[in-house]
């Protein structure tokens, strides 16, 4: 969360001419706004419609931005197991500027419940990363143009 997924995803896409979607984004236009979607159903509700979100996107050929909590479920861990996925991890100290508490049910203690999160996924990120970038410090421009860059290397 607060990595910069969306804005570098679709930077990405552009460079690689092919569409970008975003399964928040997704969800959000199907279903209504994700926090109201965690009050009125709950987690349990939303992982669901992410996990159909996810599958539908990861049929097309694009560049696809996942929500952080999407690699919870193990069918989407198998989805992606023969997929390029770029890793965007973020400092704490980074993220701080970044995240909107407001936006974010999951994250209603700001910065202590970005890192408690992060910590418990880390091994599922790291395991699923065919490369990582930082967006910690750079330009988010200079990071999806090194991500579209490597990209272009692989076909």
């Amino acid at each position: 969360m607060g990595a910069g997924k969306t804005r570098i995803g679709r930077r990405v896409a552009k460079a690689l001419d092919v569409p970008f979607l975003d399964t928040d984004k997704i969800i959000v236009a199907e279903h209504g706004p994700i926090a109201g979607i965690f009050e009125s159903r709950g987690e349990v509700a939303f992982r669901a419609l992410e996990k159909d979100a996810v599958a539908d996107a990861l049929a097309e050929r694009a560049v696809v931005s996942l929500g952080g909590g999407a690699v919870l479920n193990p069918e989407t861990r198998a989805a992606l197991a023969d997929k390029t996925v770029v890793l965007l991890t973020v400092s704490a100290d980074a993220v701080a500027a970044r995240i909107k508490t407001d936006k974010r049910p999951l994250l209603a203690n700001g910065t202590a419940d970005w890192q408690r999160i992060y910590d418990e996924r880390r091994a599922i990120y790291d395991e699923l990363a065919t490369i990582t970038f930082d967006t910690s410090t750079q330009p988010i421009e200079r990071i999806a143009a090194d991500i579209a860059t490597w990209a272009k290397g692989r076909a």
